[in-house]
């Protein structure tokens, strides 16, 4: 979806594909028809953005065949569909039925992330609809923090300034502009916006900046405006915002909250939980860990993407309070300070059983009603929905 901006500026709504997660190029092509077009059709919609998850086989076949990229351009246009911002998070595998910590491997130390991330935005800039000459690519914060030593940041470091360089001289040969975004996560080396401000800084260039994810952002007990203004006043650009919700249970002491909350304890995904303490956040890398061992003194958010608009159950809720603020922030001034938005809850399938949709048509019936709430707090903030 296409909305204008009261400054003129046209901000894009889209919904993150990894939802359906694909690993080869017929996988990819078998989404469109089979799941984002009925969204599209579901909202009324002429056009329709997505944001598309492109694994390392697939992003390879349309980076090496150029009759593959211009089959997969004519299937969006005749899909009514439309792309200006990829996930290059994961890199392979996020349909697997354990995907914990593989999904933050290979990392910027590891010279695969740069090839990977370089075709990622070449395939961007061939497939950016005709009237739009900026794509985005929300990418990984760097490494898990466990793992990233000194020398892996060093090599990060290097591999940063020369995805910059190759963006450069991508936007001399095609006129297409890409900007990569990290994206801060709990329990990575850049765990916070705050922590992005050091590597992004000693980068130093607008083409790389950061991908605000409303759940991540949340799960950290991060204040949106306190956070967006320190990357403004460093200087660093928000390339994308990833709309999404995490899970709140505001008092983790008691049996019955507990008891709700293992419900959400499942195989597939990290769900990384915080609490606030006096010295700060503190937390553990999954919510079963948390429920042992996590203090029940404050409240608790866990990093699990809840669906925007189906609030968890009591006595459970969600932080779409923290994404409105952040929305209001990022595009309710006076001009946007980001002009991709990605609606990006992957976890359907990983709800607890009797909230998980049954089918194709219930997915998409929730995907819509996501993205039509997305669209809707956008509109409340004064911008207005494009044919």
């Amino acid at each position: 979806m296409r909305l204008r901006h009261p400054d003129g500026t046209t901000v894009h709504l889209a919904y993150c594909t990894n939802v359906h997660p694909a690993e080869t190029l017929d996988g990819v092509l078998a989404q469109l028809s089979d799941h984002c077009e009925p969204v599209r059709r579901r909202l009324g919609r002429d056009r329709l953005g997505i944001g598309l998850w492109l694994a390392h086989a697939a992003a390879r076949t349309l980076d090496t065949d150029p009759s593959a990229l211009r089959a997969l351009r004519r299937e969006l246009g005749l899909r009514g569909l439309e792309v200006v911002t990829l996930n290059g998070f994961p890199y392979e595998g996020f349909g697997a039925d354990e995907v914990k910590y593989r999904v933050y491997k290979p990392d910027w130390a590891d010279p695969e992330r740069l090839e990977y991330t370089t075709a990622l935005a070449r395939i961007l800039a061939a497939l950016l609809p005709d009237d739009v000459t900026e794509g985005s690519i929300s990418t990984l914060p760097l490494g898990w923090r466990t793992t990233w030593t000194a020398d892996r940041a060093q090599a990060g470091r290097t591999a940063l300034l020369t995805l910059a360089e190759r963006l450069n001289t991508l936007a001399e040969l095609t006129g297409r502009s890409i900007r990569v975004g990290l994206e801060p996560e709990p329990g990575c080396t850049v765990e916070t916006t705050g922590d992005a401000l050091a590597p992004l800084t000693a980068v130093g260039h607008p083409r790389i900046g950061v991908c605000v994810d409303t759940c991540h952002l949340a799960t950290s007990f991060e204040e949106p405006q306190a956070a967006l203004d320190a990357l403004a006043g460093a200087g660093i650009p928000v390339v994308k915002s990833q709309l999404s919700a995490a899970l709140h249970a505001e008092h983790p002491g008691r049996p019955e909250v507990r008891a709700a909350l293992g419900a959400y304890a499942e195989p597939r995904f990290l769900h990384q939980t915080r609490t606030l303490t006096p010295a700060g956040p503190r937390g553990t890398d999954d919510l079963d860990e948390a429920l042992d061992t996590l203090s029940r003194a404050a409240p608790w958010r866990a990093h699990f993407h809840v669906p925007l608009h189906a609030a968890p159950a009591a006595p459970l809720t969600s932080t779409l309070p923290v994404l409105r603020t952040a929305l209001t922030q990022l595009v309710g001034g006076p001009h946007p300070l980001t002009r991709h938005l990605e609606v990006e809850t992957y976890t359907w399938q990983a709800l607890p059983p009797a909230l998980r949709p049954r089918g194709r048509a219930r997915l998409a019936d929730g995907i819509a009603a996501e993205l039509a709430l997305a669209r809707d707090l956008l509109t409340d903030l004064g911008l207005k929905e494009l044919p």
